[in-house]
């Protein structure tokens, strides 16, 4: 793994609000405030998670406005108009020159180490999920990014499979990163919360399943 610095290392996200975040997990026992706030939780993991990572930039490509508890030392970016392929590469194509990665809100698990970008060997990574889809992805050059990223479609089983496709058929060398798992049903979170018990989604996700057994008990 090279041992030089990433020159960006970004972060798409939605702000965290009721009905706009993590909509997929709301059900008879988790609300649209408890979804949100189970992303926000996430946000922050990541965040914090990415803070141990080598880079001259940090920059969160946000939908909405930024929570007051964003670090200072993340750039906020807004996020364009369009479906996630041209959001992903309208936001590699505004970062600054030099080797950069790029991750989701969705793997609160995830560990620096995760993340070693070998950006003087390969011209790219991938991260890919458990679901089909990718969690990170990262160019040696952002440039390229568009060229590979534009068409592919989003949040599909193959989504994945496609962008790793689309990379090496432009002649790319891949490196693939660790396969993480997606927070995005309730037992993709019960998974996610016991393999990092100790983030703050896995302790909100906690609460949420007391709260939830406290509620199923006065129903009887």
């Amino acid at each position: 793994m090279s041992d030089c610095r990433l020159t960006s290392i970004a972060v798409i996200a939605k702000e965290p609000l009721a009905g706009k975040a993590k909509t997929r997990l709301i059900s008879p026992g988790v609300s649209a405030v408890a979804a949100a706030s189970l992303a926000e939780c996430a946000l922050q993991d990541t965040l914090d998670a990415l803070a141990a990572v080598d880079a001259l930039h940090r920059v969160l490509i946000l939908d909405g406005s930024p929570p007051s508890w964003t670090p200072g030392s993340w750039r906020i970016q807004a996020q364009s108009c369009g479906l996630l392929d041209e959001r992903l590469a309208s936001g590699f194509d505004r970062l600054a020159a030099g080797p950069a990665l790029l991750v989701g809100m969705d793997t609160p698990q995830l560990r620096p180490a995760d993340l070693g970008f070998d950006y003087m060997t390969y011209d790219g990574c991938l991260g890919l999920a458990s679901d089909g889809g990718y969690w990170a992805i990262g160019f040696a050059d952002p440039r390229a990014a568009r060229a590979v990223i534009s068409g592919v479609p989003m949040s599909e089983p193959a989504t994945g499979a496609i962008q790793l496709d689309r990379m090496r058929s432009a002649g790319m060398q891949v490196q693939l990163l660790p396969v993480l798992t997606d927070v995005d049903t309730a037992a993709s979170a019960d998974q996610v919360a016991a393999l990092s018990p100790y983030t703050r989604f896995a302790a909100r996700w906690r609460e949420l399943r007391v709260e939830r057994s406290i509620g199923a008990g006065r129903l009887r």
